[in-house]
């Protein structure tokens, strides 16, 4: 399995538009076994992702997706940044398979 968490900063007072866009059509993403946005509690404008994969390249194609692509457009202008991304090595747990 192949594993991101990554906190994303949304543009001042734009954190819930931008969780709505980015939680708008998540069901259709092939190989993703899980796919978790939540809020900082200390910070207003913090998102994390987490998210879990049965490969790497599925997270890779994800990207081409025309819902994917969508979806990076209509959020873009709302991200102010990206920090804390680390890629990870699932190995099992509630709701995985493995």
């Amino acid at each position: 399995m192949y594993g991101l968490i990554g906190k994303m900063q949304a543009v001042a007072g734009k954190r819930d538009e931008l969780l709505g866009i980015m939680l708008a059509d998540v069901s259709e993403m092939p190989g993703c076994l899980s796919y978790v946005i939540a809020t900082d509690p200390t910070d207003a404008d913090g998102i994390w992702i987490t998210e879990v994969w049965d490969n790497q390249e599925s997270h890779r194609n994800s990207l081409a997706l025309a819902s994917v692509q969508a979806t990076i457009a209509k959020a873009r202008p709302l991200i102010a940044g990206f920090s804390n991304h680390t890629e990870t090595v699932p190995i099992g747990g509630l709701g995985l398979n493995a």
